[in-house]
């Protein structure tokens, strides 16, 4: 089954850009990356531009309506994404510990509906 991990943080609590502490936090993704690919789990992963560069869409009585931003006002931003190919649940959420803004923000794991697909 395939699993989202969607990565929320506050990027004021994470190692800013130009520090040391950011070289040894991106090495702890590319070591996640790598256990990932050598378990044959790793589906798609991606990083995202920061919030302020979000356009949220609303179709309201056949309107499309756009607004520049996220929908909700919030410190932790959505700002990447993996998905996982897994057993279960549990296994799923073994992966999703690994991915280091865990450490200072939220990491939401929710299966992804299938829809009769193979």
């Amino acid at each position: 089954m395939k699993y989202i991990a969607l990565i929320y943080s506050d990027p004021a609590a994470a190692p800013a850009f130009d520090s040391p502490e950011f070289g040894a936090f991106m090495a702890s993704y590319h070591a996640a990356n790598e256990r990932y690919s050598k378990d044959a789990v790793l589906v798609l992963g991606e990083a995202l531009k920061s919030a302020s560069t979000a356009t949220t869409l609303r179709v309201r009585g056949g309107r499309t309506e756009t607004m520049d931003g996220p929908f909700v006002e919030s410190k932790e931003q959505l700002g990447g994404f993996y998905v996982f190919d897994c057993e279960n649940l549990d296994e799923a959420l073994k992966y999703a510990a690994m991915i280091p803004a865990a450490q200072h923000g939220a990491v939401e794991v929710r299966p992804i509906e299938d829809y009769g697909r193979s």
